[in-house]
């Protein structure tokens, strides 16, 4: 099983969980991006559609902001019997922001897919993200079907919450992929 790791707008710093993850976990690597900083939601899905077409062995997207909305978006566009849907077991989806805001520096990811996801995914949530309320990560957990956790305080849940490894992260984590 490969992890492959999807960060936001921008990247994931050395001290972001995500890039610590990269490090200690096996059998995980980044989908890199052409453009960090001025995402279009087509050219990262052609990006995350050849990089899963190079893995010979089933995925688990691991998410982060924007690259939450890329994953959800991604899994939403395909077709129930598409190969990819075979090949990606799950999400795991880390501070899904509010693409729908006005001042949302990503326009072409609005808006969210509300529909059932046809892989099991789990949604980790912050009651104080300033890119999203906690009711609507809620709402989007619930139409996904994902499984919902909700964090005290952890913002944005980046390098700034001070997750360092973030032990409870890889701990939901195995409830879709067994770790080390």
């Amino acid at each position: 099983m490969k992890l492959l790791t999807l960060p936001g707008l921008y990247n994931s710093g050395p001290q972001h969980w995500q890039s610590l993850w990269e490090t200690s976990l096996p059998n995980i690597e980044r989908v890199q991006q052409e453009n960090w900083d001025q995402p279009e939601l087509d050219v990262w899905m052609a990006k995350l559609s050849a990089h899963i077409d190079d893995c010979k062995e089933d995925v688990i997207l691991v998410a982060h902001s924007l690259g939450c909305a890329l994953a959800v978006h991604w899994v939403a566009s395909l077709k129930t019997s598409a190969l990819h849907v075979k090949q990606v077991k799950g999400l795991f989806l880390v501070a899904v922001p509010d693409v729908g805001q006005n001042t949302f520096p990503a326009p072409s990811f609005s808006p969210m897919p509300e529909n059932r996801l046809p892989v099991p995914s789990i949604l980790i949530a912050s009651d104080n993200d300033p890119w999203c309320d906690v009711a609507l990560s809620g709402h989007w957990a619930h139409c996904w079907g994902s499984e919902f956790h909700s964090l005290s305080a952890k913002g944005h849940i980046n390098s700034e919450s001070g997750l360092g490894n973030w032990k409870q992260g890889q701990s939901w984590l195995k409830k879709l992929v067994p770790i080390g």
